[in-house]
């Protein structure tokens, strides 16, 4: 296989969008471990006046990622986030405006492998959210074990981000007078392992928690697609049935979330690598489904608002894929 080398005139903007998204990729994958092996070796070596005051603190703030997490927008307003979007680039399209007087669940499809249209578009202050919609606040929810790993809690917090745990759904959608919207990212980690370029597979149908929650707190909801969001990396071939998959799945019974085996382009050439593909992501926010507040909600109503989310779901998706230059026989498959 012949090796594809990146040209030397490389313009200075893009060099630092490939840096700011291979710090990314890298925080992403590795950070969290180094963070907690830190702690490990202030302990080890009882660096007692660290570690001590920290764990304290840490213990009396474990809730916080279930209570409306901890943003700072001067993390949110880091350059690198601005070259990090400009990387791919991502773009936030809206079709429908929202009242602000109401909380809004957005069910953001699909998962990709790292999430990468979510995070630039609701965890920095370089995405158009705040243009588009006025007088909202973004929560993105993400696994509740990323904020059991200390130091690291507070940097993915510091974006935005909150746990995904009903609880703390339940608090953001719980506001009185409306503007707050919690993205969730629905088809989670068994859809990351069928995330590869031109699949378009979603895993939803069995998944009816956030319907029960926005019915419970009379929160609307939002079908979102990303287009291109699949097309960023290629995966080792992992088949239902086959060794790799089952082990993966394995792995996510265990620690709750697996990791596919993702491969892309590397820094200095364009055949291997752990750096994602330049591709365009374009997040479409769909027009919201009216719900009505209902606290004991039946499982004939929850069946019923999630068939006419997945009917909103498909709709938006064949409304727009041509223009993303997905092909007229494509569809969305639910599963």
């Amino acid at each position: 296989m012949k090796v594809e080398f990146a040209p030397l005139n490389i313009p200075l903007a893009r060099r630092l969008q490939t840096v700011a998204v291979l710090q990314w990729v890298l925080s992403f994958l590795l950070l969290a471990q180094v963070l907690i092996g830190l702690i490990v070796i202030l302990i080890i070596y009882n660096y007692w006046f660290l570690y001590i005051p920290y764990l304290t603190w840490l213990y009396f703030d474990w809730s916080t990622p279930e209570q409306g997490g901890r943003r700072y927008n001067w993390v949110r307003s880091w350059t690198v986030w601005k070259y990090f979007k400009d990387y791919f680039p991502i773009h936030l399209i809206k079709t429908c405006d929202l009242d602000p007087r109401h909380n809004y669940v957005f069910g953001f499809h699909p998962h990709g492998i790292l999430v990468v249209g979510a995070f630039g578009n609701f965890c920095t202050n370089y995405s158009n959210f705040k243009k588009l919609f006025p007088g909202f606040t973004e929560y993105l929810h993400v696994l509740p074990v990323w904020f059991r790993c200390p130091l690291f809690r507070e940097y993915l917090m510091s974006t935005g981000a909150v746990s995904v745990s009903k609880k703390s759904v339940s608090h953001v959608l719980s506001k009185e007078g409306g503007g707050n919207i919690s993205v969730i990212v629905l088809g989670g980690a068994e859809e990351s392992l069928d995330a590869n370029p031109g699949n378009f597979t979603l895993f939803i149908r069995e998944r009816k928690g956030f319907v029960k929650l926005a019915l419970t707190h009379g929160a609307h909801l939002v079908p979102l697609y990303s287009f291109g969001e699949n097309e960023l990396f290629k995966q080792v071939h992992n088949p239902e049935g086959s060794w790799l998959r089952t082990a993966q799945k394995k792995l996510q019974k265990i620690v709750g979330f697996t990791l596919p085996l993702f491969h892309a382009r590397g820094i200095f050439q364009y055949n291997f690598g752990l750096m994602p593909y330049r591709k365009c992501i374009n997040t479409v926010v769909g027009c919201p489904i009216p719900v009505d507040k209902t606290l004991h909600p039946t499982p004939e109503q929850i069946d019923e608002l999630h068939q006419t989310y997945l009917k909103e779901l498909r709709k938006l998706f064949e409304e727009h894929k041509g223009k993303y230059g997905i092909p007229e026989d494509k569809t969305l498959i639910f599963k």
